[in-house]
């Protein structure tokens, strides 16, 4: 089952297509028991979200008709390669009128685009520089 493409039949994984689901160490829903956890055979990076999951659910979301969802999943999957510093220096900055030019915004894309390699993220990104920048967004506004 793990090579067949995934639809809303697979939904949700971790109950339908458990054998899918795994963590950043590869180990797998019936290996994250009480027993692990207290063994020390659990850590936190086994518990974080992958890009793999996200973009199944994506999959899925897409095959439900679900595509802004999808594309949403997709952007997500691409944030787990960006810092949680990073993440949240992006967010203050599109606040609007937290940054002082398109200029500022456009720097963020590349390094999202070139560092991370997060297009979608980027792409993302430069949708919200060109909608501040009609929208006169770019002044100090606190």
């Amino acid at each position: 089952m793990a090579g067949r493409p995934l639809t809303t039949d697979n939904y949700p994984l971790a109950e339908k297509s458990p054998n899918r689901v795994a963590g950043h160490r590869g180990k797998s829903l019936d290996d994250l028991t009480l027993e692990a956890v207290l063994a020390g055979d659990v850590e936190m990076e086994d518990l974080r979200i992958t890009p793999n999951a996200l973009l199944q659910q994506a999959e899925i979301a897409r095959s439900a008709g679900r595509a802004a969802l999808a594309r949403n999943f997709e952007r997500a999957a691409e944030m787990t390669r960006v810092p949680q510093e990073e993440i949240m220096e992006i967010y203050e900055l599109l606040r609007p009128g937290r940054t002082r030019s398109i200029e500022n915004l456009h720097d963020i894309a590349q390094r999202l685009r070139f560092d991370f390699e997060a297009p979608l993220l980027a792409r993302l990104v430069e949708e919200a520089a060109s909608t501040y920048e009609k929208r006169g967004l770019f002044s100090t506004r606190y």
